[in-house]
């Protein structure tokens, strides 16, 4: 008898390599696919839990535009941290997006889909005027929230016909 090893990739993602989330439908919290936002600085992995980094990605915005739930589930959170109105969203799956600085329309406990209005960029937060702070955790964790929006698949490019 011929025994065959077949090898499933997990469902989940291993943060400690950078891995992104497991897929869904993410849309941009500001901007769009056709003209996404300008990424200010993005995420940078810290080596420890309390270390250095940058636990998201800033996104170049004005201030009063409009922010949007980048995948479906549920307010998680509405308050002030530190300075700043902060809005999370608890996806599922042990996935939870932040948002700041955030004047929230949504309420904790409001179920909302991916793309739908949860409020408007404020004044205050750590990147100055002009910045949607986007962090994404997982379990816990922070992870890049990049590759949830940006298409990393590799480009295939088809040879020219000859003449």
């Amino acid at each position: 008898m011929l025994a065959v090893l077949i090898s499933v990739p997990s469902a989940t993602a291993d943060v400690s390599r950078g891995d992104s989330p497991p897929a869904a439908d993410w849309e941009w919290p500001v901007g769009d696919a056709a003209s996404p936002p300008r990424v200010a600085r993005g995420f940078e992995e810290p080596e420890s839990v309390w270390g250095p980094g940058h636990r998201g990605a800033d996104l170049v915005v004005d201030r009063g535009v409009e922010v949007r739930s980048p995948a479906a589930g549920t307010v998680a959170f509405v308050g002030v941290v530190v300075d700043r109105p902060v809005l999370s969203i608890d996806h599922g799956n042990g996935l939870r997006t932040s948002l700041e600085p955030v004047r929230a329309h949504a309420q904790v406990g409001d179920a909302v889909s991916g793309g739908e209005i949860v409020g408007t960029v404020a004044a205050g937060g750590h990147c100055g005027a002009g910045c949607l702070h986007w962090g994404l955790r997982l379990d816990g964790v922070y992870i890049d929230p990049l590759p949830t929006v940006r298409d990393l698949r590799p480009s295939i490019l088809w040879p020219l016909p000859d003449g």
